[in-house]
């Protein structure tokens, strides 16, 4: 075969390649492209109740993704996509009050040192019930005992929008960071169900088997996507934000009040509940 004649079967063959292969290229590109790499907090605030301050609205904070963008399953839709806010506080000294402390917003891949103290805020824009799993984590990727940390018995676990369950409760002594011998940080597992599960809670974490565990990660785990709130790490804690955490108090957080640090967007298996995983690392 002469040049010339190889030269032009080589452009023939690379013609009809690209024909087959560029229907899938548009394709997982406009699957990518569905993932949004900014969104805005209305998204989320959207069903809290409205402020009664006269005035035009506040503006919306923008979050950026921070997680490894994924490529969205055939068929998933923006109506597919639930939401969960997440906030974790650093209590840090208060240098205007002697021997009290301030809580200050950290990204959720925040690194804590051994005796930082810390509290979590939850709250999710729809109506349901919250569940949270602890277990420490090591370097070889194993979890220690598996413990259900939320609720315990008498502890209200209802999420409603604008309302905040704070973990553990302004009212108890906060996490401390006492990481062990090889341990990189804390598993949560956080599980939002529809309706309140059947477990037998008493006043002390309930010990849950890995069996059980297993079984709730394969009906309800999540595809996850996590985006931190633009210039929100070391943000004060408001008023409102602690009222609205109180366990029997009655203020929501409006439209105009901030939204959680970090909001995780899910693509769960079941509309009934859904699962996912939040590391809390520790360095040494």
């Amino acid at each position: 075969m002469s040049s010339h004649r190889s030269r032009l079967f080589l452009i023939a063959i690379s013609a009809v390649s690209l024909q087959l292969i560029a229907p899938q290229l548009i394709a997982l590109a406009g699957l990518q492209k569905d993932i949004p790499r900014s969104i805005k907090s209305d998204d989320f605030t959207k069903n809290r109740p409205r402020s009664k301050r006269r005035g035009p609205p506040k503006s919306s904070r923008l979050y950026r993704l921070a997680s490894t963008p994924r490529t969205r399953p055939a068929g998933e839709s923006s109506s597919d996509i639930l939401q969960v806010g997440l906030t974790i506080w650093k209590l840090q000294p208060d240098p205007s009050r002697q021997l009290e402390r301030v809580a200050k917003r950290v990204e959720a891949d925040n690194k804590f040192r051994d005796g930082d103290l810390l509290r979590l805020s939850i709250e999710s824009p729809r109506a349901g019930y919250l569940y949270v799993i602890d277990r420490d984590w090591f370097t070889d990727g194993s979890g220690g005992e598996t413990n259900l940390i939320f609720p315990v018995r008498g502890e209200d676990n209802r999420l409603v929008a604008g309302k905040l369950i704070d973990l553990p409760a302004e009212s108890d002594v906060p996490f401390k960071a006492t990481p062990k011998p090889n341990q990189v940080g804390e598993m949560l597992t956080i599980i939002v169900t529809r309706s309140p599960l059947r477990l037998p809670l008493s006043k002390k974490p309930l010990p849950i088997t890995s069996t059980q565990l297993s079984d709730w990660e394969r009906m309800w785990s999540a595809m996850t996507d996590r985006y931190e709130m633009e210039d929100g790490a070391g943000l004060t804690r408001t008023i409102q934000e602690q009222q609205a955490a109180e366990p029997r108090g009655t203020r929501q957080l409006t439209r105009d009040d901030p939204g959680p640090q970090t909001i995780y967007r899910l693509s769960p298996k079941s509309r009934d509940a859904f699962l996912f995983n939040v590391l809390l690392s520790y360095v040494r």
